[in-house]
């Protein structure tokens, strides 16, 4: 079901259940664990080993080293050569852009704004509607312009036809590319197989690029086309901006596709945004229970930074599980244009916010009294958790002792 669920495909699923089944059978139980846990284990370990037991990397030889993108239309193949460009110009590689979709309005300027935004060079001929006078064009002028990468942004199609993908293999016979990969929509569902297949039997592709992985989707169609095609998942999009374009990591999408979360990559968002000293400070407040609307407020403010609150609970075990999970980034926004409207003195002593006070906070706020009241209620009752907290951490720690002088 959790396959299902994660929209792998249902051929796939199945068999991957049968294949699961002949190994859990017979399987010796660890006394540490039940059998239901052992039985996760396996599955877990089998998903990881049928999608890479490892990380994949791109193939940079050549001189220039050629990249060809392919990939139905909508699934994001221009801003991933974009992300693609600039993840490899931080790596030390002067890259070129090649505009080949011909096709799709506006395609060659979205690729010129992209380039200009990240200072890399484009080639493109917006009135040249044949795509290998392009491609030779762009090869003199990588030479030119001493670039040792050129990107290929191809045309997509809503659905695979034979004049697109036979023009796909005339332009990978004239700039023999390094690299082969299909950017495909993490949300593709149960067409996943179909379209993987298709291009790859045409092209052979070298990999794959999961596009939109900061929606809901639990990114089956990961599983279904690393089974049918046997090519590697590289690289997954995983926002809308241009750094969002991250190595893949077959151990996370399983526990993505399992409903278990993705606590590694929510650790390494925190490491990335979240200040050490500020941390240590609120861990310090934390333990003498002398948190303050002022510390409140840098909180909501590093958690702002890491993305969407709906995103970041998804990497949780057991949310991606919870259907119609909503959080309201508006309300993180409320909360903080009230505390913003109080004075330094309220914020360090919200016990002093009376009722004239709070109407004027209200006003500053652009929120109702209620919302204030609301905010200190809740502000009020954390810190009175965490007052709790010492005595109850006390009182577990003595009745486990007495556990353990019962046994």
């Amino acid at each position: 079901m959790a396959l299902l669920e994660a929209d792998v495909n249902f051929k796939v699923a199945r068999d991957f259940i049968e294949s699961v089944k002949a190994k859990a059978v017979g399987h010796e139980v660890l006394d540490s664990i039940t059998p239901g846990q052992q039985v996760v284990k396996i599955i877990h370990d089998e998903l990881v080993a049928l999608m890479g037991a490892s990380q994949s990397g791109l193939d940079l030889r050549g001189s220039p080293t050629v990249f060809l993108l392919c990939g139905l239309h909508g699934c994001g193949k221009t801003t991933t050569a974009g992300k693609l460009a600039r993840l490899l110009a931080k790596q030390g590689r002067k890259a070129m852009l090649v505009a080949c979709d011909v096709y799709r309005p506006a395609a060659v300027t979205q690729l010129q704004t992209l380039g200009k935004q990240l200072g890399l060079a484009v080639y493109a001929e917006p009135d040249e509607k044949d795509v290998l006078k392009i491609a030779r064009g762009a090869l003199a002028a990588a030479e030119q312009q001493q670039c040792n990468l050129l990107i290929f942004d191809t045309a997509g199609r809503l659905q695979i036809d034979e004049p697109l993908v036979q023009e796909l293999v005339h332009l990978r016979d004239q700039v023999k590319p390094q690299e082969i990969l299909l950017v495909a929509d993490s949300a593709t569902g149960q067409q996943a197989v179909d379209i993987a297949s298709h291009f790859d039997k045409a092209l052979g592709l070298t990999g794959i690029i999961l596009t939109k992985l900061d929606g809901d989707t639990r990114g089956g169609a990961a599983l279904s086309m690393r089974q049918v095609t046997g090519k590697p998942i590289k690289l997954v999009g995983v926002g809308e901006k241009l750094e969002d374009l991250e190595p893949f990591h077959p151990d996370r999408m399983v526990s993505r596709i399992l409903g278990m979360g993705d606590v590694v990559s929510l650790v390494e968002k925190a490491q990335e945004m979240v200040d050490v000293s500020q941390a240590e400070k609120l861990q310090e407040k934390l333990r003498k229970a002398e948190l303050n609307l002022e510390d409140f407020l840098e909180q909501m403010q590093q958690i702002k930074k890491m993305g969407p609150l709906e995103n970041l609970l998804g990497m949780l075990p057991g949310m991606s599980n919870i259907r119609g999970l909503s959080v309201e980034d508006k309300q993180l926004k409320r909360m903080e244009a009230i505390i913003l409207s109080m004075t330094p003195q309220e914020r360090r002593r919200p016990d002093m916010v009376d009722g004239r006070r709070r109407q004027r906070i209200a006003r500053g706020s652009g929120a109702t009294v209620a919302d204030v009241n609301h905010l200190l209620k809740q502000f009020a009752a954390m810190k009175q958790m965490m007052k709790q907290m010492p005595r109850m951490s006390r009182q577990m720690g003595r009745m486990a002792g007495l556990k353990l002088k019962a046994r």
